[in-house]
């Protein structure tokens, strides 16, 4: 089997756009019918859902409290606009954070949540991002396990990696199949 992977110049979010276009037309190819897709502040997410109406979409923020105590930074208004196009939006534990940063900033000291996590940034922060939304949906019962989807990161702002991949629950992160890298940066 031969196919394609688009590579970037550079990570961000002039990406954008193209990434999503990349997403739609192979799970078009595929048959596949979710998408899940990481927003900080919900301007990717509101991009997400134009460019991948037809699809549901999974839209995975970052936890509350991530940046500031009791602050969530993905708007109240893009939250709305996600939800009255059919999205869905998920805001829970990262999974490869939650216990392991609260390791690390109270002993200064790196638990496995940091090692993978870092591991995973080899390939770029997308590629890590991708993989853990798509076992946070997973973990909150938004995609099956034995479905293939696509998983859509980024680095910073907007979006800049896709994959296709098979979704696991976290307690089995190391049967997590990533089957095609549609695109990334190229670093």
């Amino acid at each position: 089997m031969e196919l394609k992977t688009v590579y970037f110049e550079k990570p961000g979010s002039e990406n954008t756009e193209v990434v999503l276009r990349i997403a739609r037309q192979r799970a078009e190819e595929l048959g596949l019918k979710n998408i899940v897709v990481a927003s900080t502040g919900g301007d990717t997410a509101v991009k997400a859902m134009e460019a991948l109406s037809g699809f549901r979409v999974i839209v995975v923020s970052h936890v509350t409290g991530l940046r500031e105590p009791n602050i969530q930074e993905f708007t109240e208004e893009n939250k709305k606009m996600v939800e009255s196009k059919g999205g869905v939006m998920l805001t829970t534990a990262h999974a490869f954070s939650g216990v392991s940063r609260a390791l690390r900033t109270k002993f200064n000291t790196v638990a496995i949540g940091d090692i993978i996590a870092n591991t995973l940034r080899i390939f770029g922060q997308g590629m890590k991002v991708a993989c853990e939304i798509a076992m946070m949906a997973a973990d909150s019962g938004l995609v099956r396990t034995d479905e293939d989807i696509i998983a859509i990161g980024g680095t910073s702002r907007g979006v800049d990696t896709a994959v296709v991949l098979k979704p696991v629950n976290s307690h089995n992160f190391f049967d997590l199949k990533i089957k095609e890298i549609l695109c990334k940066p190229h670093f």
